[in-house]
């Protein structure tokens, strides 16, 4: 990847993300507009999902012809050999963007064949947020740079995490349960990137997913490295949980992780 591409690409990353932020909003009159369903009744589509998905293929297709593209609602286009691949969320938070709730995001971001972050953008519509790195760059908010949070415990703070679509993963339960005993308060808030993303710009301490999914979570994730939080493992395979959380609670965090999920998981086996 030469540096000069990377620097056009997140260019053009940032004004796909503002148009995607403008078209979600102007898209969400009511409750979001008309859902169908695709895997069952809790993985659901809209317009929108599919209208800025089509739009964003397209201009990375015009202005990066031989790299691949792996979105959400069209599946994969290979690229040339080698080269990086496009992973595009167009909605994610899509339920909560259908029942009118303030909560989704645009994600886009760049990867070499091997799943090595490139770059990552995460817009959030409703706040006019873009949180942008790139590899080796540090992280930004609006082209102002950020840091994970300075906490060194999780107590007193705010863990998210996410639902697999409705139901709960295995080891949740005893994680939220650990959290509580600590005194920190989770939150599920119905958006993968954007939970990981408020790790990077400290307004979380940590984030939990249960399974990872490179389309929606590995721009976030980068984001959140690039601010200097630790991710375990550093990078996930596909739906493997990870962790998210700022380095002075990273070891705190891993411990709790290790006691509910870790052990579940094992357990499972």
């Amino acid at each position: 990847m030469i540096g000069h591409d990377l620097e056009v690409a997140l260019r053009w990353a940032v004004e796909l993300a503002e148009w995607a932020s403008r078209t979600i909003r102007d898209g969400n009159a009511g409750a979001g507009g008309p859902v169908r369903q695709k895997a069952g009744p809790a993985d659901i589509v809209t317009d929108t999902d599919e209208a800025v998905e089509r739009h964003v293929r397209s201009v990375l297709r015009r202005e990066f012809p031989g790299w691949g593209i792996d979105g959400e609602e069209y599946g994969v286009e290979q690229g040339a050999p080698n080269a990086p691949h496009w992973l595009i969320d167009p909605v994610d938070g899509t339920t909560n963007y259908a029942h009118g709730l303030g909560w989704c995001s645009f994600s886009l971001g760049l990867a070499e064949p091997d799943g090595t972050p490139l770059l990552g953008v995460v817009a959030d519509p409703w706040r006019g947020e873009v949180f942008t790195a790139v590899r080796g760059g540090g992280a930004h908010l609006n082209g102002v740079p950020i840091r994970a949070a300075d906490h060194t415990t999780l107590t007193g703070h705010v863990f998210l995490t996410e639902w697999a679509a409705h139901a709960h993963w295995p080891g949740l339960d005893a994680l939220l349960a650990e959290l509580a005993a600590r005194h920190c308060t989770a939150r599920v808030m119905g958006s993968t990137a954007l939970s990981l993303a408020q790790v990077a710009a400290g307004r979380a301490t940590a984030t939990a997913i249960g399974a990872f999914h490179p389309v929606d979570g590995l721009p976030a994730l980068l984001i959140a490295t690039e601010a200097g939080a630790v991710a375990m493992p550093p990078l996930p395979a596909y739906d493997e949980p990870l962790l998210l959380a700022a380095p002075g609670a990273a070891a705190e965090a891993a411990e709790v992780w290790r006691a509910t999920v870790a052990r579940e998981g094992a357990g499972s086996r």
